[in-house]
């Protein structure tokens, strides 16, 4: 088999520990999670770049591949902003470089997963010029999709003329670092304090990009209000305009900027735009698939010919501690069989393994605080430990048992949280001085974890400051691989931030293997039939 966007490998542990299949290649272009599936997967050969993926060699090499996994990132266009739009892009990309692989092997089966919302008919892409031919002769369900460029009460006559031609979008659009600087403090007006102490930090910069804009006079509107937006910098430093009147004055700057940043989106991405409604404001009319779709369509048609099953799979049904729901799509050859099923669950609510089960023989274990003392921690024999806790220590030293380093205002923090409570639970006193919105503060910031539940999506615990369940530190990076199924002896490698990541983005290797049974005893089914 075949592993592609493979990660640390969550998804290819899972199927290894089945014992019913060898990877040949694995491919992963980040290069700590690169370092991170070598050291663990000494075996594979692992490379970059999926989108110069030799598909022909690498069956000259290895033989048929029989099996395609992997978990294309994938955003859609309408997710963009302005600092992402090479990786929207490229996200898009790869998803077709995934459905590239399975039309170029064409594998006995293959399987993809990725975030829950794909499923749904919001999780859609924009047609581009070069996907019309495909989405005709594949027959996709297609709908019109309005992509919001500027809304009303920031409209001005030219604005349609404007987006129509990428020579004018060019002329007015400012470079990405005129653009940042001015959207961090347009970002910060929500939280006064927070704006001020943003200009201050920013003046240097701000002051020199404000040259470039309020020397001359200006014609055009964009121009006019490009030059109100940097001249309202510049009298707020000299002292004639106080620091609440400074959003009105760069807000209309900021939402042109935003217009024609997804204008040259469009045109660099080729989308194939129908017409422009200027009903509310102004936006472009563009045909949408869904993802999945677009994959089902595809895959599904001769002469691919792939009988297809796909679900949301809740990890927490087959043995994980934690409730991460995946949008799981399986495949196989019709004409190896006209059916096709994902696993059934083996756990419910009733007896879902909890975070207590993952870590608490862990407890009393410290971490360290610095990349350079993880070198492993002995670990001693553990009278009490739960069925979960014994399979996953299958190490006689524990890495990645690391924290970060916590400030005194997050540890007044920690202190104050009761099991299963975050930031929103902490007294008003202790909620200052830190994010630009409170109120939108999510739910996962700042929380204490439940030892007798199971734990929500493992993300990058390290930005979201989950702390554990009894101690007011942190949860380490081995902690969270518990939490995610990785056993102790799966070392993460690169630094403390890019550990914290790679678990966080893995797929649980406990409900990657269920997959793994599932499929293999169907291929074996067919194979015998």
């Amino acid at each position: 088999m075949i592993d592609l966007f493979a990660g640390a490998g969550g998804l290819s542990l899972g199927f290894l520990q089945t014992r019913k299949y060898e990877i040949k290649v694995a491919y992963e272009n980040n290069p700590e999670m690169q370092a991170t599936y070598k050291r663990n997967h000494p075996e594979v050969d692992v490379r970059g770049d999926v989108c110069s993926a030799d598909y022909e060699e690498i069956q000259r090499k290895y033989g048929p591949i029989d099996v395609v996994i992997g978990g294309p990132p994938c955003q859609g266009f309408s997710n963009a902003n302005r600092q992402k739009n090479h990786v929207i892009s490229q996200n898009n990309m790869l998803v077709k470089q995934y459905i590239r692989a399975i039309l170029e092997l064409q594998p006995k089966a293959f399987v993809m997963e990725n975030v829950s919302t794909l499923r749904s008919d919001v999780h859609r892409f924009y047609l581009d010029e070069r996907d019309a031919e495909l989405i005709g002769q594949y027959d996709i369900p297609m709908k019109e999709t309005k992509l919001v460029l500027l809304d009303r009460e920031f409209m001005f006559d030219e604005a349609l003329a404007v987006v129509r031609n990428m020579q004018q979008i060019s002329k007015f659009v400012w470079p990405d670092e005129h653009y940042s600087a001015l959207n961090v403090i347009y970002k910060a007006a929500k939280n006064p304090k927070k704006m001020i102490e943003a200009l201050a930090k920013h003046k240097k910069l701000l002051l020199k990009y404000a040259d470039d804009y309020v020397s001359t006079e200006q014609i055009h509107y964009i121009s006019r209000k490009s030059k109100q937006a940097f001249e309202a910098i510049v009298q707020y430093y000299d002292g004639f305009l106080d620091a609440q009147d400074v959003q009105s004055e760069i807000e209309p700057a900021i939402m042109i900027q935003r217009m024609l940043s997804k204008a040259a989106e469009m045109y660099s991405n080729h989308l194939v735009v129908e017409r422009f409604d200027c009903s509310f404001g102004l936006a472009a009319v563009i045909r949408s698939f869904a993802v999945f779709d677009y994959l089902k369509a595809i895959l599904s048609s001769k002469p691919n010919d792939y009988t297809i099953t796909a679900d949301v799979l809740c990890a927490a049904d087959y043995g994980a501690p934690q409730k991460r729901m995946r949008f799981v799509v399986m495949g196989i050859k019709r004409s190896m069989s006209e059916t096709i099923k994902l696993p059934q669950e083996s756990f419910t609510e009733e007896n879902y393994r909890t975070v207590r089960d993952a870590i608490a023989d862990l407890e009393e274990v410290v971490p360290v605080k610095n990349i350079a003392d993880d070198v492993g921690i002995p670990l001693e024999m553990h009278s009490e430990i739960s069925a979960l806790g014994e399979a996953l220590r299958d190490a006689d030293v524990l890495k990645n048992h690391i924290i970060t380093n916590t400030r005194e205002i997050a540890m007044e923090r920690f202190r104050a949280l009761k099991q299963g409570q975050n930031f929103h639970a902490l007294d008003d006193a202790l909620k200052t001085n830190t994010y630009t919105d409170i109120s939108r503060t999510q739910g996962t910031i700042y929380l204490r974890l439940d030892y007798d539940a199971p734990s929500g999506t493992v993300v990058n615990v390290r930005k979201s400051m989950w702390v554990h369940p009894t101690l007011d530190r942190a949860i380490s990076v081995r902690e969270a691989a518990r939490l995610q199924t990785f056993p102790d002896s799966f070392v993460f490698c690169g630094s403390k931030d890019k550990q914290y990541q790679q678990v966080g983005n893995a797929v649980p290797p406990i409900m990657a293997k269920a997959i793994a049974k599932k499929l293999a005893a169907q291929l074996k089914k067919s194979q015998s039939d």
